[in-house]
């Protein structure tokens, strides 16, 4: 049965090829313009967060009976990685992180199962623990924000501006969510003056009962009659200041006005919350985020048209200016890459043009905007949006996708010389190449396969560039057989060579150089097969050597990305009060505000900023942690300005903690250098964290090392004497509900104004919520109304205990960290670090690790996830090689010749001074593809040689010098179609291990593949003789 040509068919039904064409160009161009357009791939957070409160418990007690027991019950959790709990004060915090190889579509039944959970644990904590609050939507960015700041405004003023713009903002398409940052509380203060209360013999607690009551929504119930339902509305409710001022109080058998014994005032509530700044001034954020799959670009461009509207009816005196803008990069870094993706182009014609010819390179010219553009509609089809991965995987794959192109139109050419016609050149073209092309594309799509095949986070992260190399390479494929043929029918000459006595000089030296390279290349050949020895053994050598010098690389995981944010995170003691932390953020305003090199700068106090990029951890909301975002006017400004904060902060805030950072590129980590040190005795724990530290500080590369674990806090125990209490009417409920009263103020009501909901706050007198020395003096009321001081009833000590406490999997756990000094790699540090931990880690109790944590903690669980599927890499290779190759010395042969691209990697790697991170390691295994592609066109051409009559050595030989130019050819177009992507951040680790290797391999797999199969079939060595020069 005669084989189905492809070709043949495709040159039968021209039109029909000129008509698929044009509309896979036309859908190409509709798909690109119609793509979502995002910074970064999209990831699955894998972590919920649950929060609890039990007021006036002490961590301690927190931690046994509330965290341990929700934290038992999650550890249930089908698909549950780790828990880890932070108790600090009466306030806990769990969070729950799924395995990173749980499929994303069983993440949402994880946290509905999650939170049914928690309500069956519920019952069995003690009365009055509140909450929870749960949040699993971690992955929401908030790529735009903008900040309202008005000097003569109150908070209030700007929050009811702030939420008309929310309003306004959310009718824009593809709006998904609209936050509000540092909206301040407003709470109604009933403040009771106690001598009043004293003379009137009212105790606290009925003056509670009674404000509680009044506030209270209470249906008054229904009348019915023959035709309807009629509602009764008793009012009554508080529904301003006033009103609570005139509330008429029936206590003790007699009326009063709670006027006459309380002041009542609106302010803001005391501590308060967490504060949003712009350059130095309070202001009201407005965060945004977009749906996922929306294009960036316009809906930056639709929030922008939207404001510009909404600008007019903000009042004078009030400023809108934007804080975060996305969208702006997002236009700039697929500006970039799209401009990277035109010079890609540019390069691999350039190669055609100067290899093939004008007429021959313009087949291969023309055959990238079909594969390009039908890439894109595949691209849109699958969800697969424009960002730096999937930009760079198109660049990538440009490289290799001319390769089939090249290689048909190639033989068209020599059988067109031959004097062949069109029709049977490219018929033959088809018949010779097609089956070994579809094989080498098919083999380098599965050097792909492990991050295709690879679970977790980061290979979620980068993902799309295996799918966009596939559908790339595999549409190459179909166009080099269908598209190619056609064109080359259409454009290319049918010229015989030109006789000897028509050249030009040109044609003379050209030949001249074709003669003298081959003539060298034979004599290089026949001296490699006759010392076959002394060449595998150099070979090896050079193999092992690459292998010993790869540790000498430096490890990064990812690099920093070049945004030009820089981050700074401090936290100062334990203790401090919010009031604190914003007095000393005021210093550093002064210190930034008038920086030249600075575009803006906001501040978060008491909270970190909201996501405004996919890889910004976020930050728990406590008193004693504040969080800058400075945007410097360029990369160079970031750089100085950061090697300037960072002693400068340090130096000025001694007991403070201070982190500063870049944005990351892959997923993010707090610090550079972390460790974990865990054990069931939180007392061993501890000094097992403070020999790692000690350790740690003897490294000069290291700053700022410290434990997430602080000091001990402050702690007033009040020890009530039970008879002395109960001869003054009095118990410890009502002491504590009355120290509340005075210090902090208890909650007696609610009062309603528009849409929002303030809490009427009851205290006793004023101002002793700030002084601890006359905690002792403070009036207590007894049974009978009057006051006794605080010391007459109780003894106070004052105490130190642990104010936070952390747990993973329920084991007390501290994490050390610290920073790096600057040029100083993290992940290479730690690795360093952890190796000197080596006696402390021997020297452990049963029970107790140190692990990393971190950045190198991830990097590794990313580099296991991706050589898990090896194997199924290797098998589907072999297979591949075995219908191609047919024989097994053979298969193994090619297989062999793919760990010489190591040897080229090592050596790039070491040239540049590049780090070995995620991307270089994919570079390294996707290599493998591309190196056995080039062993099979030679081992086949060998076989067929052979099959020709040749001997065995000729065929060798013939085969090495016949193939050199298109192994040549399709290597220089892959290596230098990566030239664009050496100028990247993210891409440069993978384009230059992928470059190098592939360079140095190639040239290794011509001279020794053949020396391999001539040492595997004992093939005779003779002495030189010069061979025909091919025809190529």
């Amino acid at each position: 049965m005669k084989q189905f040509n492809l070709a043949e068919w495709a040159l039968k039904h021209k039109s029909i090829i000129y008509y698929f064409m044009a509309v896979l160009l036309t859908f190409g161009i509709f798909s690109f313009t119609h793509m979502g357009r995002m910074e970064d791939p999209d990831f699955t957070m894998r972590t919920m967060v649950v929060g609890v409160a039990w007021p006036g418990a002490s961590p301690q007690e927190m931690s046994d009976q509330v965290t341990d027991k929700l934290e038992e019950k999650l550890r249930d959790l089908p698909g549950v990685d780790y828990t880890k709990s932070f108790t600090d004060g009466s306030k806990s915090v769990i969070y729950i992180n799924l395995r990173e190889d749980l499929p994303s579509d069983k993440i949402r039944p994880a946290w509905e199962e999650a939170r049914n959970m928690i309500n069956d644990e519920w019952k069995s904590l003690p009365a009055g623990v509140q909450g929870p609050t749960i949040n699993d939507r971690f992955d929401d960015v908030y790529g735009i924000i903008y900040a309202i700041s008005g000097d003569e405004y109150s908070y209030e003023e700007k929050r009811q501006q702030a939420e008309d713009l929310k309003r306004q903002l959310l009718s824009v398409p593809n709006v998904k969510k609209i936050s509000l940052i540092g909206v301040q509380q407003q709470t109604l203060n009933v403040t009771i003056n106690k001598d009043k209360l004293a003379s009137y013999k009212v105790s606290t607690q009925q003056l509670l009962t009674a404000l509680k009551q009044q506030s209270m929504m209470v249906p008054a119930g229904v009348i019915t009659t023959d035709t309807n339902n009629v509602y009764l509305r008793v009012n009554g409710l508080f529904d301003s200041p006033q009103a609570v001022r005139d509330m008429p109080i029936r206590i003790n058998n007699q009326t009063l006005r709670l006027g006459d014994m309380a002041d009542v005032t609106m302010t803001y509530q005391d501590p308060s919350d967490p504060q949003f700044y712009y350059k130095g001034k309070p202001a009201i954020g407005i965060a945004i985020s977009m749906d996922a799959g929306g294009n960036n670009i316009e809906f930056g461009e639709a929030i922008d048209k939207k404001l510009g509207e909404l600008q007019k009816t903000i009042p004078a005196g009030l400023e809108l200016n934007q804080v975060s803008n996305q969208p702006h990069i997002v236009k700039e870094s697929i500006g970039d890459f799209s401009q990277s993706l035109f010079e890609a182009i540019a390069i691999v014609l350039l190669v055609s043009f100067a290899s093939l010819g004008l007429r021959t390179g313009i087949v291969v010219a023309l055959t990238i905007p079909v594969v390009v553009s039908t890439t894109f509609i595949l691209m849109y089809e699958s969800g697969i949006y424009l960002h730096k991965v999937s930009l760079g995987a198109l660049i990538l794959a440009l490289g290799l996708l001319v390769d089939d192109a090249i290689i048909v139109v190639e033989m068209m050419s020599v059988k067109l010389e031959e004097g062949w016609g069109h029709f049977k050149s490219a018929t033959f073209a088809y018949q010779s190449t097609a089956f070994p092309m579809l094989s080498g594309t098919l083999i380098t799509c599965a050097g792909f396969l492990p991050l295709a095949l690879a679970q977790g986070m980061v290979a979620e992260f980068t993902k799309s560039l295996s799918i966009v190399v596939f559908m790339a390479l595999i549409l190459s494929w179909f166009a080099s057989v269908l598209v190619s043929p056609v064109l080359g029918y259409k454009i290319i000459e049918n010229k015989a060579p030109k006789p000897e006595s028509e050249w030009t000089k040109r044609d003379r030296i050209m030949h001249k150089l074709n003669v003298t390279f081959y003539d060298k290349f034979e004599k290089l050949l026949h001296w490699a097969l006759g010392h076959h020895k002394v060449v595998l053994l150099a070979t090896l050598g050079a193999f092992v050597l690459s292998l010993l010098s790869l540790p000498l690389i430096k490890q990064e995981f990812f690099p920093s990305s070049t945004r030009n944010e820089i981050i700074i995170s401090m936290q100062f003691p334990q203790s401090s009060s919010i009031e604190y932390t914003a007095n000393q953020a005021k210093l550093i305003d002064e210190h930034l505000k008038d920086d030249e090199r600075i575009a803006t700068f906001t501040s978060y106090i008491g909270q970190g900023s909201p996501r405004f990029v996919l890889t910004l951890e976020p930050e728990l909301q406590r008193n004693n942690f504040l969080q800058y975002v400075i945007v410097t006017k360029s990369l160079e400004d970031r750089d100085k300005l950061y090697a300037e904060l960072t002693p400068y902060l340090n130096e000025q805030f001694p007991s403070a903690l201070v982190n500063t950072q870049f944005l990351q590129i892959g997923p993010p980590s707090k610090f550079p250098v972390m460790f974990r040190v865990a054990g069931p005795d939180q007392k061993v724990v501890k000094e097992i964290a403070n020999q790692v530290k000690a350790k740690m500080q003897d490294d000069k590369d290291l700053q700022n090392i410290a434990f997430d674990w602080p000091d001990t806090e402050p702690v007033a125990n009040i020890h009530i004497d039970p008879n002395k209490a109960r001869l003054l009417g009095i118990d410890s409920y009502a002491v504590s509900l009355h120290l509340q009263s005075l210090l902090s103020g208890t909650k007696s009501g609610e009062y309603y104004e528009g849409n929002q909901t303030i809490p009427v706050t009851f205290r006793l007198g004023d101002n002793e919520q700030h002084n601890l020395s006359a905690l002792s003096s403070l009036p207590i009321q007894t049974g009978n109304g009057s006051y006794v001081p605080l010391s007459q009833i109780a003894t106070i000590t004052m105490t130190q205990e642990d104010g936070i406490i952390w747990h993973r999997n329920m084991m007390p756990t501290i994490s050390v960290h610290a920073n790096v000094k600057a040029g100083v790699l993290g992940n290479a540090k730690t690795k360093e670090v952890y190796k000197s931990l080596q006696d402390i880690r021997d020297s452990l109790p049963t029970g107790y690790s140190i692990d990393l944590d971190g950045a190198a903690e991830k990097s590794e669980t990313a580099v296991q996830k991706l050589l898990t599927p090896m194997p199924i890499m290797l098998f589907v290779i072999m297979t591949i090689l075995m219908f191609q190759l047919k024989r097994i010395a053979l298969m193994v042969m090619a297989l062999l010749t793919a760990p010489l691209g190591l040897i080229g990697v090592v050596l790039a790697l070491n040239i540049t001074r590049t780090p070995l991170g995620f991307m270089a390691i994919l570079g390294i295994i996707a290599l493998s593809g591309m190196i056995i592609r080039n062993s099979i066109i030679l081992l086949d051409q060998i076989e067929i040689h052979k099959a020709e009559g040749q001997e065995p050595r000729e065929a060798i030989i013939n085969s090495a010098t016949l193939r050199f130019r298109p192994i040549m050819l399709t290597a220089i177009a892959a290596i230098l179609g990566m030239i664009p992507l050496m100028g990247s951040v993210f891409w440069s680790p993978l384009a230059i291990a992928f470059s190098g290797g592939l360079l140095v391999a190639t040239v290794l797999t011509l001279i020794v593949l053949p020396v391999m199969y001539a040492s595997w079939y004992k093939v005779k060595s003779v002495s030189y003789t010069h061979l025909t020069l091919p025809t190529t």
